[in-house]
């Protein structure tokens, strides 16, 4: 008769990890103890929120996090995956456009919905990763500097003299949630020529591609590049301005105003849209040396049953981010999704180009 398989490498067997898919956290929870670690790799600090909740609520379980770029997860797990290094249990990432098509596409990270939200997230935000929240990318100004609103209304307005050197935004090429953006803008090419036509009074060219010409205009307008948003944050939302800079940066980073002396506030009437909501994305690593822990951190990722998510969807309860299970009540401070005037990005359509639109960018430098 065969011996019993020691219960981490029965864990590690592909047949246990699909029907850990199946069991809920009370069931979970004994065998990510028994674990006793959990890995995280984050495309947020706010990851550092989380782990204190975890292991307030789970305290045998060590939960180890790494706050890194989405743009830094993706080579780390490409080259842990190729050298057969476990690396991290779960992954929490945006720039959905490489993560589907590259990360999932290759196996070096896997689906898992917990059962217990699995009713509670529409169809289009679990498939084919799930979807934690929805975040942004948008022009955001300095309500201190221009109390009356947005000083701007179109985003071809980025592209006046009066807004030379005034724009700032992390470099493309070294974010991938701005290369995104970047991409969406070549994507919505009617759109543009239409916010051009009205802005400017009379249409481009007819064989202009208003996306393409736009992201021109905005770079010859010396657009500002910086190494991180909270560079972003500061050179906008710092108050004490007289006529602040305007640029694209995080919704979700108003939560900080009053701790940082920002003045942080959306544009959100701006045509033909502010900016781009994307997901943030959780999965797990199909090769995880804790499966269990991996599927217990994900669900309480996903918050716990109460209106607002608790503990441990606080750190994401805020204004500009919205939470995919439709049980959680909207942040009563935020705009609603539906009236927030931002694009939806399509993961698919933006592979598609964006190394295209990458090439334009490293032109324009």
């Amino acid at each position: 008769m065969r011996a019993a398989l020691p219960l981490i490498a029965l864990l590690a067997t592909p047949a246990f990890a699909q029907d850990l898919d199946t069991l809920d956290a009370s069931s979970l929870r004994p065998l990510a103890e028994a674990e006793g670690s959990v890995t995280v790799y984050a495309f947020t600090s706010r990851i550092a929120r989380v782990e204190a909740a975890f292991e307030a609520a789970y305290p045998d379980i060590d939960m180890v996090t790494f706050d890194m770029s989405s743009t830094e997860q993706i080579a780390r797990i490409r080259s842990e995956a190729e050298a057969g290094i476990a690396g991290a249990d779960v992954v929490y990432i945006s720039d959905a456009p490489v993560v589907l098509g590259d990360l999932l596409a290759a196996g070096h990270i896997a689906p898992y919905v917990p059962p217990r939200v699995a009713e509670l997230v529409p169809e289009a935000l679990k498939q084919p990763l799930l979807a934690q929240r929805l975040s942004t990318k948008v022009l955001m100004y300095n309500e201190e500097s221009y109390p009356e609103g947005a000083p701007v209304d179109s985003l071809w307005d980025l592209t006046r003299p009066e807004w030379a050197g005034k724009v700032i935004m992390v470099d493309p090429l070294q974010r991938g949630d701005y290369l995104d953006l970047m991409t969406e803008i070549m994507l919505r090419d009617d759109e543009m020529a239409a916010a051009y036509a009205t802005e400017f009074g009379e249409p481009l060219p007819e064989s202009t591609q208003a996306g393409q010409r736009f992201i021109e205009d905005l770079f010859a307008n010396d657009l500002v590049l910086v190494g991180s948003t909270d560079d972003v944050n500061a050179a906008i939302g710092a108050k004490g301005q007289e006529a602040a800079p305007i640029g694209f940066t995080s919704y979700s980073d108003r939560r900080d105003n009053e701790d940082e002396g920002w003045a942080l506030q959306v544009a959100n009437e701006v045509a033909p849209a502010n900016g781009i909501v994307f997901p943030a994305l959780l999965a797990v690593n199909p090769n995880s040396a804790h499966p269990a822990a991996a599927r217990l951190a994900m669900d309480f990722m996903m918050g716990d049953d109460s209106d607002t998510g608790g503990p441990a969807f606080a750190p994401f309860y805020v204004a500009g981010d919205w939470a995919t299970r439709t049980d959680i009540a909207p942040h009563p401070d935020a705009i609603p999704l539906a009236e927030f005037n931002g694009w939806t990005i399509d993961a698919a359509k933006t592979a598609e180009i964006r190394a295209e639109v990458a090439d334009l960018i490293l032109t324009l430098q």
